[in-house]
């Protein structure tokens, strides 16, 4: 996936005080030590920030540097293959023509659940994976995912015994971090593995799918200063020790390149992306998370004027065609809720799942209104 990044076109002992005269022993020292004591919360307070300042308490004192060890550069070859074991390589088909779109994903058990973006298995009928580790093959199933967040989770049929990936946190990262992005780069099979710093930590991008053309806005985005390469989403960014810190979504696109602010890569922080996961286990859908097989209509819309999600094609065979709507119509509410926009009866659809029967309130260009009853069917995750 491509990317825009905002307006540009986008695949971490003084010595003690002596008494003071005319006052108990003791008291002075008292208030000296409270004196260091707040001294020293308020620079663990404020962070460290390469050496604490210096405290002489008298002409003889002593002053001491806290400097911690610089921390060798990444091992490529070493994260490697530390990584790499537990990542798949994911091709995803679409009927009747059999295009479709190469990817990557991060094995999350040892039975086959795997973390991948959105945007590689989007459209898809068939879900085809091959692991890493194994070099066995599998057909996979979408379990669920969240569009907007560009995540989803695929259940891998009939695995077992899979290398699983070790998932770290991406809430202590700090720009200048050194990390790893790993992935199916060119849909070649074997995992390509580049690497760089973070240069951001809270990057908003246009997302532009290569597949479809279609763009999306992803915020919180990790930015890595990394020529990522069109087949490594799904992938992991990894950290020095292999931990997965986030899944690789984009790249910075051919105009950003240009201009001389690239190459990027851009990756959805892994506590993000968790989040989508554990909601995708617990089975319950929201309006941005689906859950199993997409329910589907059959149609393609868009948004009406002034409300409402206009049928451009109801397409043959499908339900809405079956059901007798026809291009041209728009949808004012999907059970007794109002559908405002197309992205709203998405959202509606959301929580269906095949064979559900939903109830449309529909009206015509020529001011007529009619409710219809449709029976959902399978259809590719949307």
């Amino acid at each position: 996936m491509d990317s825009d990044t905002r307006g540009v076109d986008p695949a971490g002992g003084a010595t003690g005080p002596y008494p003071v005269r005319g006052r108990r022993p003791g008291r002075g020292g008292r208030t000296l030590a409270l004196v260091v004591a707040a001294v020293l919360g308020i620079t663990g307070f404020l962070g460290y920030r390469g050496e604490l300042p210096r405290w002489p308490f008298r002409d003889d004192a002593t002053t001491a540097e806290l400097a911690g060890p610089s921390l060798p550069p990444l091992d490529v070859d070493l994260v490697s293959r530390v990584a790499e074991p537990a990542l798949v390589n994911i091709t995803a088909g679409i009927r009747p023509y059999g295009l479709g779109a190469a990817g990557s994903g991060i094995v999350l058990t040892a039975e086959g659940e795997v973390l991948t973006s959105h945007h590689v298995i989007k459209g898809a009928d068939t879900v085809t994976v091959s692991d890493v580790g194994t070099g066995a093959t599998y057909t996979a199933t979408v379990a669920g995912y969240d569009s907007g967040a560009d995540i989803a989770v695929l259940d891998l049929n009939g695995a077992g015994g899979l290398p699983v990936a070790h998932i770290g946190n991406s809430a202590p990262l700090h720009l200048g971090d050194a990390v790893l992005a790993i992935g199916n780069a060119g849909g070649t099979g074997s995992p390509t593995a580049v690497g760089g710093p973070i240069t951001n930590l809270d990057s908003a991008i246009v997302a532009r799918n290569a597949a479809d053309l279609s763009r999306k806005s992803l915020h919180g985005m990790i930015e890595v200063a990394a020529a990522v390469a069109a087949g490594q989403s799904g992938g992991a960014l990894v950290d020095r020790y292999g931990s997965v810190i986030g899944v690789i979504t984009a790249a910075s696109g051919d105009m950003q390149k240009a201009t001389g602010k690239g190459p990027n890569g851009y990756a959805v922080p892994i506590d993000t992306a968790m989040n989508v996961v554990r909601q995708i286990r617990s089975g319950t859908p929201t309006d941005t998370v689906h859950i199993g097989p997409t329910a589907t209509l059959g149609i393609l819309t868009s948004d009406a004027q002034p409300a409402g999600a206009r049928i451009d094609v109801s397409i043959y065979g499908l339900p809405a065609y079956e059901a007798g709507l026809t291009d041209g119509e728009v949808i004012t509410a999907l059970d007794d809720r109002p559908v405002t926009s197309s992205q709203m009866l998405k959202a509606a659809l959301n929580a269906h799942r095949p064979d559900d029967v939903v109830r449309l309130e529909v009206s015509d260009p020529n001011g007529g209104h009619r409710t219809v009853n449709v029976t959902l069917t399978v259809g590719p995750p949307n």
